[in-house]
């Protein structure tokens, strides 16, 4: 009769520090597309061109609705806490560029990912990960099903990945409308958000 034993897989997570010191040192190849999700090294979501449409799309209605004051930033580091530095394919966050010369931004307004073949990721992960770090506002552009998915109010929930989640999740589809809680005047057509 064989006996297996088996442990625990024991991984190391980084911090956002020691992720930036790889980068200064070069240690990535330049084409690894890489972030930093809960002190593990994610690989990002691949852009074909449905993707890129969908975040040029983006970027072009959060641009004309966040005037002066505002950065719309396509993937770009975010700080959001210690072991933490997504780039979101969109973040709006208050000031100038300068306002970041020294540090990356660490409280976005609202926050955007355009998904296809990572929407589950993004659903169940990157909305935790955003609801911890008390992002108000969190978008999912869902290329599978046509729709732009809404994450407001974030709570704590210990079933979920990183302990938070959203209470609210709204699915919107064209001719809806959303806007944007940093922006309450602002309205955008949904089917503007959609390749």
């Amino acid at each position: 009769m064989a006996i297996t034993v088996t442990s625990a897989l024991e991984t190391r997570r980084f911090t956002r520090v020691e992720y930036e010191r790889l980068i200064d040192i070069e240690f990535f190849q330049p084409d690894e597309r890489l972030e930093l999700i809960d002190g593990l090294l994610v690989v990002r979501e691949p852009q074909d061109s449905p993707h890129a449409t969908g975040v040029r799309l983006v970027l072009t209605a959060l641009r004309a609705v966040f005037g002066a004051g505002w950065i719309v930033d396509s993937q770009l580091p975010v700080a959001l806490d210690d072991h933490s530095e997504p780039e979101p394919d969109a973040a709006v966050v208050a000031g100038g560029p300068r306002d970041y010369r020294d540090g990356h931004p660490s409280r976005p307004v609202l926050i955007v990912e355009v998904a296809e073949s990572r929407l589950a990721f993004d659903r169940r992960h990157k909305s935790s990960l955003y609801a911890r770090a008390g992002i108000a506002d969190y978008w999912v552009v869902n290329l599978v099903d046509r729709v732009l998915e809404v994450y407001r109010d974030p709570v704590a929930a210990a079933a979920a990945p990183y302990g938070f989640r959203y209470r609210s999740v709204t699915r919107l589809r064209p001719p809806a409308t959303v806007t944007p809680l940093a922006a309450p005047s602002a309205v955008i057509p949904v089917a503007d958000l959609l390749p």
